[in-house]
């Protein structure tokens, strides 16, 4: 995603030793010129635990998208509106992103705009404002994106991973920083994901014109060829922030959604059981 590739291609390899369903996904698409994911063991996890993952509890290959058309519809099916975000929540200005282009890190740690790559079939994010209760708002993003196979929602988990270490601070846009990230990952089964193929998280604070540092949260999860992440900037303590349990929580009832749409049958099932999803999660 901008970043020197022989880095970024081997810290992607050593994040599919954790984003351990994904890279093992029952589709064969990979993105031209990226090296194949590792082998693992015998059903696709480094230790061989069985008990990793229920059967069936899968993205359902059938149900995936297959043109833009079906990715955006999907889209919108799952991404967050203010209601899901919280009662106190509000569209933000803008509300929603152009469409036909996506976020990209940049070798500069500035983050931009681009048009979409081949493998991504769809993706929107949108922006909500919270009161924080001292006079000023927190704000919130959502995003949903499609990739036109699991594998290539795994790329993006694993490149995200170097983005963190290449880049502890960004540039979201002129005036507005992130410093101090750090970053985990979690497998299925790993941590408290027991809802999603990974999980990835990141704290560290923010700082815009209304002043800071404020906290920062954010998270990504995927589950077949759909990522899914929440943000948040506000509060200032990272360890109670009720923005980032807002926005982990939006995450978990968007990733209910999906699993409503495109999940096997055990996916369906426990798609709005998952912790936080609570109502409007399917």
């Amino acid at each position: 995603m901008g970043l020197n590739r022989a880095w970024r291609e081997r810290s992607a390899l050593v994040a599919c030793g954790l984003l351990l369903t994904a890279c093992t996904a029952t589709d064969h698409g990979t993105r031209t010129g990226e090296p194949p994911a590792p082998a693992h063991g015998s059903n696709g996890s480094p230790a061989g635990d069985e008990s990793l993952r229920a059967p069936g509890a899968q993205a359902d290959p059938a149900g995936f998208p297959r043109t833009t058309a079906q990715a955006r519809a999907l889209v919108r099916k799952v991404i967050a509106d203010p209601e899901l975000i919280g009662p106190d929540a509000e569209r933000g200005t803008p509300y929603e992103s152009d469409p036909a282009t996506w976020a990209v890190l940049d070798d500069g740690c500035t983050w931009r705009r681009e048009r979409l790559p081949g493998d991504v079939l769809a993706t929107l994010t949108r922006h909500f404002e919270m009161p924080d209760g001292h006079g000023r708002t927190a704000r919130l993003t959502a995003t949903v994106t499609v990739h036109r196979t699991a594998l290539q929602a795994a790329w993006e988990q694993a490149g995200v991973l170097d983005e963190a270490m290449a880049c502890p601070q960004q540039t979201l846009r002129p005036g507005e920083r992130l410093t101090g990230l750090r970053s985990s990952a979690f497998a299925f089964g790993e941590g408290s994901n027991d809802y999603s193929d990974d999980e990835l998280k990141e704290r560290g604070q923010c700082r815009d014109e209304r002043g800071g540092p404020y906290a920062y949260f954010w998270t990504q999860a995927a589950f077949g060829p759909v990522v899914l992440s929440t943000s948040s900037c506000g509060g200032r303590d990272e360890d109670s922030d009720p923005f980032a349990r807002s926005a982990s929580a939006s995450m978990v009832r968007m990733l209910g959604r999906a699993k409503a749409e495109i999940g096997g049958p055990a996916a369906r099932r426990t798609g709005t059981s998952a912790p936080g999803a609570g109502a409007g999660g399917a």
